[in-house]
């Protein structure tokens, strides 16, 4: 009888770290300006070759050089060694790959890249997605339909787009789209990606064990009599006892009906547009990037001089040199971080002109993936830069977020954000007979009149997402 015994085994493994400089430029990318500052206020305080320009320091003057270029040349041949230093980091950040990953492992500029676009710092609903969709055994085009599904996730859970619009918007194939979303509604946390509150609850359920209770049959079919307390009516809809209905209604009440809100982080008391839009005399619209909140940075003289002065101990000049290269990286990090927001706003702005125009009816179905393309960036660093972000424009201040809708072809074959058809729902429940509230099904022959033709799940899920109760409940607050 062989017993236990021990073995040693060899395997070659791939992995991809992060080091803390990129892990430090994703974040930068990712926070707001304010939470920006706070950041870089944080380096200065452990890297003393930071320094920040005070404004009229940033202009210097000129008439003491005119005469003599003397020292022009040499601010100038400063600034091209500060340039050289900064062109040199990638091929530092090569080098420290080549050293720290497998033989069989290279240093792949491709791979360094999609490092840097598509991995999150923070541990976001998104990123939890994402790390379980790496484990998942996908090929790639099975792969870019979940990450599709994960990138219409929101902050509470549920699925912003369907895989029908999903599919209209992408080109790419809704049944296909159809499998990844149940893929994904496999992941923690039980329920997200559900497209409304009903299917929610009864993903929940249904990984309870209970999708064919009575418990799911109410989620399910009586959802509204359920956020009533109608248990009586419940019961005679469903032949089951009062009794089994209230206890059902309170193991549906321990159930999550936001999974996703445990990820989200905490609203930012202050909001300060990192873009703004402004039209010219000639009906052009600009994007003028706000720099006057962020901090201008150079490296301190002081330290530079003590990195070429003779006298300065070896282990002084390796300290300095590797706080410069901090710095240098946490300037290039910034720049980068305004350049991307930059092109991703006036893409934005060049595809939503007609909301610039007119106003929310005409605004435009834009995904992330799209502007992705356009950009030359990975669409999950879309999703980083906006997250967060404001654009204040004619029209007021919008998240950048809202710009990002999918949509729908009304009668005309025209594109029509969903925003738009949310506007329509809104404005006819404003302006509906309280005694006679209009239903979903209602809503949506009015949507089909206007050229809109959108189900009446549809309906239902916006007129969830823009608060506003069913039609028995409106009549009853109605008076």
């Amino acid at each position: 009888m062989n017993g236990p015994s021990l073995s040693q085994t060899q395997q070659q493994r791939m992995q991809l770290s992060l080091a803390p400089q990129m892990r430090q430029s994703l974040e930068l990318l990712q926070v707001p300006v304010l939470e920006l500052r706070t950041l870089v206020q944080q380096e200065m305080e452990v890297n003393p070759t930071l320094e920040e320009l005070s404004p009229d320091a940033e202009a210097p003057e000129t008439a003491e050089t005119e005469g003599d270029g003397a020292e022009e040349n040499a601010e100038a041949e400063e600034a091209f060694d500060e340039f050289e230093m900064i062109a040199q980091l990638d091929d530092e950040w090569k080098e420290y790959y080549t050293q720290t990953q497998s033989p069989v492992s290279r240093f792949d500029p491709d791979r360094h890249q999609f490092a840097l676009d598509s991995l999150s710092v923070s541990d976001s609903l998104q990123q939890h997605l994402m790390n379980q969709l790496t484990m998942a055994d996908l090929g790639g085009d099975e792969r870019h339909l979940a990450e599709l599904i994960v990138g219409s996730v929101d902050d509470d859970g549920y699925l912003t787009s369907t895989p029908e619009e999903l599919a209209m918007s992408t080109g790419e194939n809704p049944e296909k789209l159809q499998e990844m979303l149940e893929l994904v509604q496999e992941f923690d946390p039980i329920g997200v990606a559900a497209r409304d509150l009903s299917e929610c609850l009864f993903l929940q359920l249904k990984r309870l064990g209970r999708g064919e209770s009575l418990a799911a049959t109410m989620v399910q079919r009586h959802l509204d009599l359920l956020a009533g307390h109608k248990y009586a009516e419940i019961a005679r809809a469903t032949g089951a006892s009062v009794t089994d209905v209230e206890k059902e209604a309170r193991l549906i009440g321990t159930l999550d009906p936001k999974p996703g809100r445990r990820f989200a982080a905490e609203s930012p008391h202050y909001v300060l547009p990192e873009v703004t839009v402004i039209r010219n005399d000639e009906g052009e619209y600009l994007v003028v990037m706000n720099n006057d909140n962020l901090p201008h940075l150079h490296v301190s003289e002081h330290y530079r001089q003590l990195m070429h002065d003779g006298d300065t101990a070896k282990e002084v000049k390796q300290y300095i040199r590797d706080k410069v290269r901090s710095s240098l990286f946490l300037i290039k990090s910034i720049n980068q971080r305004q350049q991307t927001i930059y092109n991703i706003a006036r893409e934005i702005v060049r595809v939503q002109k007609d909301f610039l125009d007119n106003g929310v009816t005409h605004l435009r179905p834009l995904t992330m993936s799209e502007v992705a393309g356009v950009v030359g960036v990975h669409e999950t660093t879309v999703s980083r830069a906006i997250s967060g972000k404001y654009m204040q424009t004619p029209r007021g201040m919008y998240e950048m977020k809202y710009f990002f809708t999918p949509g729908f072809k009304n009668a005309d074959g025209q594109s029509v954000s969903n925003q738009a058809i949310k506007d329509a729902i809104s404005r006819m429940i404003d302006e509906e007979d309280l005694r006679h509230p209009l239903s979903d099904q209602a809503i949506a022959k009015q949507l089909a009149d206007t050229g809109y033709h959108v189900a009446r799940r549809t309906v239902a899920k916006y007129r969830e997402e823009l608060k506003i109760l069913p039609s028995h409940l409106r009549k009853s607050s109605g008076g």
